[in-house]
């Protein structure tokens, strides 16, 4: 790699952590970037690992239930795993992972969140059939968001 590959690479890696630092809640204390084996650590002033609340995800995102979810205990939401670009779709132009009214397994791909040029599949967690798409192709989703919501098999 060039020098002045280097230097645009390294500006490139600036503005993107840049960009992180930005949408992460609070004052951020420290970041360390690895560009071999990639790597990318955020620390926050205070911080101390949490586990994760046994919160429903519809809960976390402020899912408010309609009457007729409330009586169909059956229906559960698929959310987004982080901050970044939501795809319906594999490519621009090719058939969408799922559409109102199909069928899922669990595992089986639902979308694409793109977050920091990676794109990171969003897997259905149960089978069922999907009841409504709720997030647009190439709209910006937020951690927890409501992409999918599921009406689950038995």
């Amino acid at each position: 790699m060039s020098e002045q590959d280097l230097h645009a690479a390294l500006r490139l890696l600036r503005e993107e952590v840049g960009n992180l630092v930005k949408t992460v809640p609070g004052p951020v204390s420290s970041v360390s970037v690895r560009l071999g084996e990639c790597s990318l650590e955020v620390s926050w002033a205070g911080s101390v690992p949490v586990e994760a609340p046994s919160v429903p995800p519809a809960v976390q995102a402020g899912w408010e239930e309609t009457p007729q979810e409330a009586a169909d205990p059956a229906l559960t939401v698929v959310t987004a795993p982080l901050v970044g670009t939501f795809y319906l779709a594999p490519e621009p132009g090719a058939a969408p992972f799922v559409r109102a009214g199909d069928r899922v397994e669990a595992g089986q791909t639902i979308g694409i969140v793109e977050a920091m040029k990676l794109m990171n599949p969003v897997a259905a967690e149960h089978s069922g059939e999907v009841v409504e798409v709720l997030a647009g192709n190439a709209e910006p989703v937020e951690y927890g968001q409501d992409l999918v919501r599921i009406r689950v098999d038995g």
